[in-house]
């Protein structure tokens, strides 16, 4: 069974392969191995038992319908998972597998390693957005055009500005969820209780080596503290919401009696399947669908903020699918209004006529300058890191 006709409208491969199963089976085996070669750094395991256990994480080969069936009775991946991986070891190697570590330390480990993964994925379609949208606001910076405010005609602005702000609006939320990630996406070694035991007091340092071998930050146990998790779910719906206060309102440009913008015309895109004459913001669809989807997704990983003493019941089990459904919605939308801002058809006859209809004017304030602070401040040197 598979669910491509559900997943795939709303996301990218790229990004549903990133929290494919088989990657979170890899990242999680990725866990086992780092967590016992760190512990064969620091004197805790012999460096032969590292290096079984090791190469038995980098050969296991594992059904994940299989191991599915598994973890839904088990109630978390972990306990099958690190049964087979000590099945394919001897012995005398098995049972240093998986020691001073937890299930949740697995599960939260992984989530995070993907969520990096996944980060940088969808910086690399708000940069396509930006670089698009940067030159558009510019050419277009002192082209009068309507206003409309509570949906009704206002005063002229200069139409860059709109689109400047539109730019403006998904850096600054893609920016904020980078910042949220470079903070919180950390390994999680806390152990059976959040306090390490069993690691003979290295495990600070045991948590550095596996967060360097997983190319993410080192941090103190956050097994009941989960707000790091909230933290991204919140940045990643607000470039969700910030993609789609773009789409929105070029749809609504896009309406026959404004007809100011139109996404462009791709074959096969766009169409009706009753009727021919019709040419539909298909990518704004997809951006407006992901909106109206995340707010709930949200809301669901806040709510497990009043996690149960050192680990919750219910609550952090349910951010990750939720907080991957975040991020596919994401990457679908920006990845649609990418395609849409690079081709963005732009009606300058149909904005003049609107604004002489209107009867406003052409005073368009300090538009120009607005643009270029705009555009100056999404090219500043602190957001290029």
């Amino acid at each position: 069974m598979s669910d491509w006709l559900r997943t795939r409208p709303a996301a990218t491969p790229a990004m549903l392969a990133v929290f494919g199963d088989h990657a979170t089976i890899a990242h999680a085996l990725a866990f086992e191995a780092a967590l016992v070669r760190a512990q064969a750094t620091e004197g805790l395991v012999e460096p032969a038992i590292a290096d079984a256990i090791g190469a038995a994480c980098a050969t296991l080969e594992i059904d994940p319908a299989t191991l599915a069936d598994e973890a839904a009775l088990a109630g978390t991946l972990a306990i099958p998972l690190v049964a087979r991986l000590r099945a394919a070891c001897p012995p005398d190697v098995a049972r240093w597998v998986h020691v001073g570590a937890t299930s949740q330390d697995v599960a939260d480990t992984a989530l995070m390693s993907q969520v990096r993964a996944a980060t940088a994925l969808l910086a690399a379609d708000v940069a396509r957005i930006g670089a698009a949208l940067a030159p558009l606001a510019d050419r277009h910076a002192t082209t009068p055009a309507v206003g409309r405010t509570l949906l009704q005609d206002a005063l002229p602005i200069g139409f860059g500005v709109r689109i400047a702000q539109w730019m403006a609006g998904i850096d600054d939320a893609m920016h904020g969820l980078a910042r949220d990630v470079g903070a919180h996406a950390t390994v999680q070694l806390g152990g059976a209780a959040g306090t390490r035991a069993g690691l003979d007091g290295k495990g600070s340092t045991i948590a550095a080596h596996v967060a360097r071998s997983l190319g993410l930050a080192s941090a103190a146990p956050w097994h009941g503290r989960r707000t790091g998790t909230a933290a991204i779910a919140s940045s990643t719906g607000i470039v969700i919401g910030a993609l789609a206060k773009m789409a929105r309102d070029i749809s609504l440009l896009a309406q026959n009696q404004i007809g100011e913008t139109r996404e462009p015309a791709i074959a096969g895109r766009g169409g009706s399947s009753a009727m021919a004459h019709k040419r539909n913001p298909t990518g704004c669809q997809v951006a407006l669908a992901a909106h109206y989807r995340a707010p709930g997704l949200v809301a669901g990983i806040l709510s497990g903020l009043a996690a149960e003493e050192e680990r919750g019941l219910g609550g952090w089990q349910a951010e990750g699918p939720a907080l991957a459904d975040l991020f596919l919605l994401a990457a679908g939308s920006a990845a649609a209004m990418a395609v849409v801002a690079e081709g963005l058809d732009i009606d300058r006859d149909a904005i003049a006529r609107n604004l002489a209809a209107a009867g406003i004017g052409t005073d368009i304030g300090e538009s120009e300058a607005i643009v270029a602070a705009l555009l100056a401040a999404t090219r500043a040197p602190h957001r290029q890191g």
